[in-house]
This record gives structure tokens, C-alpha cells and sequence, in this order.
């Protein structure tokens, strides 16, 4: 929320159902560059994301409706992942980040077609779903500072970028989702995990 007093975040990330995720969020503007403010909001979304764990947070998720992104991924995060699923997300460390009014462009290109893995949401707990992204992704923004930001990321730091900035026009991954593959988190932990995309994609007859 924002007010004439500043930014109000709110105390839990809010869930699905909540109008703030479905609204496109209003860009920043340059008067808050630079700002106690700004710089208050990416701190309590750093720390709702690190306690919720998850690896990367939208403004509106915090029931703030502005363009906003932080991303976060360590090798502890990573680490009940055995090096065939690694391999396969091309899951890689992405330190931490915060980009304000990212514009996300996608990289499409012969031999590079989109990837389908298993996707959650932090305003959507307790369920995951295969959701297709492109593997390469382009996105330039601004520093809190309001410096230029550019950066190019491919397989699952590029799913990050993609799902934090659908965020931000009021999109959840839900809306991109096969919907066959929806289940709870727990079921695919104890059915799912382990399995290569191939046995996926047999299992949920997705071909």
C-alpha cells in the first residue's frame, strides 16, 4: 500500500485472492530513488522472502503495488537437489538482487526451446505445478539508487526473473501452469522428486 505517509508493506505475504496480485503494478517514480523509503521496502521484502524461504519476492506480494523484485538463490537452497535435477533446471546461484521497474525481455533462438519444471508460489502455499518458461531471459532496470541495470540470465534464474515480473502485471503462476500436473508440495516431494522430466511429462501424460 502506499500512502501520503510513504510505503505501508504488509505484515505476512498476502495469498492468492488478495486484488493486489492481480492488478499490474505502478512503476517507480524518480522521487523515491535513493530513498529511506524504497530502501526500507527491498529490506522487508528480503527478509519475507529469506523467512518464508523462497528465492525471489515481488513488491505486490508484500501488498505493495509497485515494480519491484528482489532474487535470491544459494547453494543451501539448492541442496536437496540431487545433480541430475540440478542439471536439468540448470539451477545456478544468483546473489542477492534487487531491480527496480525490470523489463523482462525473452530470448528465443533455435536450440533453445522452452523448459517445463515444477514451479511454487509464496502467494499460493501448499501446491507446485510444471509451468513452461523460455530458458533465456534479458531484463533491464534500475538500482535503488536509480542506476541502469542490465542482466542475462538463462534456465532457473531466468524462471525466477519470469515468475517475479509476471508478479508485477498481475499474473500467478497459476495462469501458466499444465494444469494436469497441479498438486500439493507434499505430493510431489514424496511422488515426484527425484524423477527426470521425461518421466514427468510420461506421468502426467503432457505428451
Amino acid at each position: 500500500m502506499i500512502t501520503p505517509q510513504g510505503i505501508v508493506c504488509s505484515k505476512a505475504i498476502v495469498s492468492a485472492g488478495d486484488p493486489v496480485l492481480r492488478n499490474p503494478a505502478a512503476p517507480v517514480g524518480p522521487e523515491l530513488f535513493g530513498t529511506r523509503e524504497l530502501r526500507a521496502l527491498v529490506e522487508e521484502m528480503v527478509a519475507a522472502m529469506r523467512a518464508a524461504p523462497g528465492v525471489g519476492l515481488a513488491a505486490p506480494q508484500l501488498g505493495v503495488g509497485l515494480r519491484v523484485i528482489v532474487l535470491e538463490d544459494s547453494s543451501e537452497r539448492m541442496s536437496h537437489l540431487s545433480a541430475q535435477e540440478k542439471a536439468e533446471r540448470a539451477r545456478a546461484e544468483v546473489p542477492l538482487t534487487a531491480i527496480i521497474n525490470p523489463v523482462l525481455r525473452p530470448q528465443m533462438s533455435e536450440g533453445q526451446p522452452g523448459e517445463i519444471y515444477f514451479e511454487g508460489c509464496l502467494s499460493v502455499p501448499g501446491y507446485t505445478a510444471l509451468v513452461p518458461r523460455v530458458h533465456t531471459v534479458e531484463v533491464d532496470g534500475l538500482s535503488l539508487e536509480g542506476e541502469e541495470l542490465h542482466l542475462r540470465a538463462s534456465g532457473w534464474p531466468a524462471r525466477i526473473l519470469q515468475h517475479e515480473c509476471d508478479h508485477l502485471d498481475g499474473v500467478l503462476y497459476v495462469d501458466r501452469m499444465l494444469s494436469r500436473s497441479l498438486c500439493t508440495t507434499e505430493q510431489a516431494r514424496t511422488r515426484w522428486s527425484g524423477r527426470s522430466l521425461s518421466e514427468l511429462a510420461a506421468a502426467f501424460r503432457l505428451r
